[in-house]
């Protein structure tokens, strides 16, 4: 048959296109991915092999999609851009309750002080530029400790997405060499594919517990909020509308997908 959104054939059982992510409606809606003891269990003893579904993206034999990004910490402003939203952010809240605790104080004093509270708000508003740059610099600080770059992986299932980012030494052919050959083994993985690298950070995103999605292909990054915390996802241009179209029809509401 052929997948119904990008038209490339695919194997008549297939639940979505390997190209575009796309579900092809053959499967009942919410079955789960095959994971690596079912697929032993429906063929024994039969050489499992994963596929390469996009330029760098692979399906490995555990049914998890693997793929690697470098980040070059001075050329994407993805960051950048957050930390600079932060610190608005922190700046608007700290004269919001300075506001607060005006109007606060003149439930008792039945006396509103305008004046004192412009003033502290001038005096925030004159700040920000000043804070704004000392966080240009502690970025590129930390770029620089960094290398000016550091390499992720993500591990995307039916159920979630894990971002893990690993040390400054690890090259991304590296990481994409073992990925490869995770891919293309003989068997189940015996181990997982980070075994031996120094990882830095690692986090994973539930798609049920998404409550907003925000893609950005320019800046190849794709934003999943959650109640609490939130995680971004880098594709290259090759691999993003993929990535993009499989975590869309795994999100619980479509008013959530932007």
């Amino acid at each position: 048959m052929f997948c119904p959104n990008c038209g490339i054939q695919i194997d008549d059982n297939a639940r979505f296109c390997p190209e575009c992510g796309t579900k092809t409606g053959k499967a009942e809606i919410g079955a789960a991915v095959p994971s690596a003891r079912t697929v032993r269990q429906t063929a024994p003893g039969t050489p499992i092999q994963g596929q390469r579904v996009t330029e760098n993206i692979y399906l490995c034999p555990d049914g998890v999609y693997r793929w690697a990004y470098e980040y070059k910490l001075m050329r994407d402003p993805t960051i950048l851009i957050t930390i600079f939203k932060v610190v608005v952010l922190s700046v608007g809240i700290c004269i919001a309750l300075m506001l607060i605790i005006n109007l606060f104080i003149s439930l008792f004093t039945w006396e509103f002080d305008p004046e004192s509270f412009v003033s502290v708000t001038w005096g925030f508003v004159i700040l920000l530029p000043f804070i704004l740059l000392l966080s240009f610099i502690g970025y590129v600080i930390y770029a620089a400790m960094s290398g000016w770059k550091y390499c992720v992986m993500f591990e995307m299932d039916e159920n979630g997405i894990t971002h893990t980012q690993f040390d400054r030494s690890l090259e991304l052919a590296e990481l994409m060499k073992r990925i490869a050959v995770i891919a293309a083994s003989m068997g189940i993985l015996t181990q997982p594919v980070s075994a031996g690298l120094l990882i830095r950070t690692s986090m994973r995103t539930e798609f049920h517990r998404v409550t907003k999605m925000k893609a950005n292909k320019r800046r190849k990054t794709i934003f999943l909020n959650a109640r609490l915390y939130h995680n971004q996802i880098y594709a290259g241009a090759a691999d993003f509308d993929f990535v993009q179209n499989y975590i869309n029809e795994r999100l619980p509401a479509e008013e959530i997908r932007k």
